[in-house]
């Protein structure tokens, strides 16, 4: 299970940091390039506790929560040539890159499915990755809209406030961590499964319909 999973986790949090870096990049903020974290090398991006263990750690013990992140592409958001716009495509870029990716995931899927010999020796970890990779590429997604400090949510959210309004706002970010862990505990946060169920399902079966195989 690991070997599937690891790889499409990688993936999904790696170009999910290039995302914010490129786009602070067309508007202005060089930041990102300087640190030579705009790459899709995957090695600037890695966390060894947030990519490799905490995921690994998930993977082994079978716990159905997969608690994982790279290393935040550094944005300076005073160099964005406007700073609003700037800031919400910025934060929703990364979200965005993980939407597509399950896109792209559901239709390397069925293109494995229609045109992949089953009798492949990589056919069915590649089926099961490109699997994988939908629900997890929407729930990264997903949960990263969360508007708490500081997941991309709340950076959206901020670039519709004045600044006296973000500055009071941002305080929130010292219980981020006390937050997320109830409504880890008590179950809460298992409400944002039925987004991503949904999601994953649907682009699934529209990309199943339009590789022209049955979707049950």
């Amino acid at each position: 299970m690991l070997t599937v999973q690891l790889p499409p986790f990688i993936i999904a949090v790696v170009f999910h940091e290039f995302a914010h870096g490129f786009v602070a990049n067309l508007w202005g903020d060089k930041t990102a390039k300087e640190a030579g974290r705009l790459t899709l090398n995957p090695v600037p991006h890695i966390s060894p506790v947030g990519t490799l263990l905490f995921p690994i750690f998930n993977m082994l013990t079978g716990i159905n929560l997969l608690i994982g992140w790279a290393k935040p592409v550094p944005i300076d958001p005073r160099q964005f040539r406007k700073y609003r716009p700037g800031l919400f495509w910025v934060s929703i870029a990364g979200v965005s890159m993980n939407f597509l990716l399950a896109i792209f995931s559901a239709a390397a899927f069925c293109a494995l499915r229609l045109w992949a010999p089953p009798d492949f020796y990589l056919y069915e970890p590649l089926i099961a990755m490109c699997y994988v990779s939908i629900s997890l590429n929407y729930a990264l997604g997903i949960f990263n809209l969360i508007p708490l400090p500081p997941l991309d949510g709340s950076k959206v959210v901020e670039s519709f406030l004045s600044i006296k309004a973000t500055l009071k706002y941002e305080k929130l970010a010292r219980y981020s961590f006390f937050i997320l862990m109830a409504l880890l505990l008590t179950g809460a946060m298992s409400v944002i499964s039925i987004p991503i169920r949904y999601c994953a399902d649907m682009t699934l079966g529209l990309m199943a319909m339009a590789f022209h195989l049955p979707t049950s």
